[in-house]
Formats: C-alpha cells, sequence, structure tokens
C-alpha cells in the first residue's frame, strides 16, 4: 500500500454523483487513508423522508430546506476542524440536480422553487468554496444494478428513467460549474473496497488535482 503525507494545506473536497455511484464508500476510503475530517449525507436521521417517501408533492420543499440547512451546517464545520476535509455529496447537487429534478416533476411547484433558490443563494453566498469537486459517473444501468443489490427500502421506487434524468442534468451542471476543479471518475471498474490499488490511484489523483498538476480524468484503472 502506498504512503501518503496527510501535511498538506487544509483542502475542501466535495464527492459528486448520481445515486449509486459510489460516493460514501470513497469519501470514507478517502478519510480514513488521509485522517481527514469526513461529513455524510444525512438519511438515517432525516425526519422528513419518511413522509416525502410517502407524499413526495407535499413534502419536496420541506425536504430540500431541511438538506439545505444540514449541508450548510456540514460545510461550517468542516471549516473549524483543523484538518482537510471531503464531503458525501454536494450542497450545489440539491439545487442544481435534485430539487431542479422535483421541479421538473411537478412535485415542486413554481413558488416554492423559486424561493428554494433564493434561499440557496444567501446561503452558499456565507460558505467556504471548494478546493475540488470529484465527480463520480457510472452508466445508469449499472448505478440501477447497484441500488437494487444494496437494497435499500426508501430506493426502491428509483427507476432507470429518473437515473437518466439525473444523469442529464449532472451533465448540464459540470460543463458550467466553476467554483472550483473538477476531477471526473468513471465507477464502473473501479473497487475502492476490495481493490487497494484503486483506491491508491484515486488518491494520487486527488492529491495531484489539489497540488495544481495537469492530469487526465479517471476512466479507467
Amino acid at each position: 500500500m502506498i504512503k501518503y503525507k496527510t501535511s498538506m494545506a487544509k483542502h475542501l473536497v466535495l464527492v459528486a454523483g448520481n445515486i449509486g455511484a459510489g460516493k460514501t464508500t470513497l469519501t470514507e476510503r478517502i478519510g480514513a487513508r488521509l485522517g481527514w475530517w469526513t461529513g455524510y449525507e444525512s438519511v438515517a436521521d432525516n425526519p422528513y423522508l419518511p413522509d416525502f417517501y410517502g407524499d413526495m408533492h407535499a413534502w419536496a420543499f420541506h425536504l430540500q430546506v431541511f438538506f439545505l440547512g444540514h449541508r450548510a451546517e456540514q460545510y461550517l464545520e468542516a471549516a473549524r476542524d483543523a484538518r482537510s476535509a471531503i464531503l458525501d455529496r454536494s450542497i450545489y447537487e440539491d439545487t442544481h440536480i435534485f430539487a431542479r429534478a422535483l421541479h421538473h416533476m411537478g412535485n415542486l411547484g413554481e413558488r416554492d422553487y423559486l424561493a428554494y433558490r433564493r434561499l440557496f443563494d444567501v446561503v452558499v453566498n456565507g460558505l467556504p468554496r471548494p478546493d475540488l469537486l470529484i465527480y463520480l459517473k457510472a452508466p445508469v444501468p449499472i448505478l440501477m444494478d447497484r441500488i437494487r443489490r444494496r437494497a435499500r427500502n426508501m430506493e426502491t421506487g428509483i427507476s432507470l428513467d429518473y437515473l437518466s434524468l439525473l444523469d442529464s442534468f449532472y451533465d448540464e451542471w459540470l460543463a458550467v460549474f466553476d467554483l472550483c476543479p473538477v476531477l471526473t471518475i468513471q465507477t464502473d471498474d473501479l473497487d475502492f473496497v476490495h481493490q487497494p490499488g484503486h483506491l491508491d490511484l484515486v488518491v494520487q489523483r486527488i492529491q495531484d488535482k489539489l497540488a495544481g498538476k495537469e492530469i487526465m480524468d479517471l476512466t479507467q484503472k
């Protein structure tokens, strides 16, 4: 296993990607390998998720506002910690991917959507800018297979069409994203858990990108 220095300057790294792309797994492994502070998406302790999955139209606005506050708190906590930090999903995806999808599907009305976007703009203007966005990407059929295999009750209603919609929104968002450098990693052939060499490669790419080196996206092992 390759040894890495952990005395680099403090960084804020975000992990983005569609459902099933491997964000939580990578966040856990990077945090453990480099000794970074880690932040995760609020799922088990989210008070709105059960209501949301029961009636998306009625609870979409409440859920999005909860996630906005939760992630903003995470960013501020990460900024206060002396260590570098890596966050499982970004606050930007909440708006540009998921709130947009809810609005597109009619589950978030125009009035609530615009109110949420205004609140989002105010909140993010007070947050630290990220140093790197890691975008995990995999073909939609592979994402669907991963979701089925992990068998989370709340994900039983996820369809190929929905994942494809999110995938298209990710492409559009990243085409104009300019807050920080982006490292795209194709995850369909990568196994961060059982193949230490795969994690070594990803860690090296992350550190090179943070050091300002011009590197290629990771599209294969």
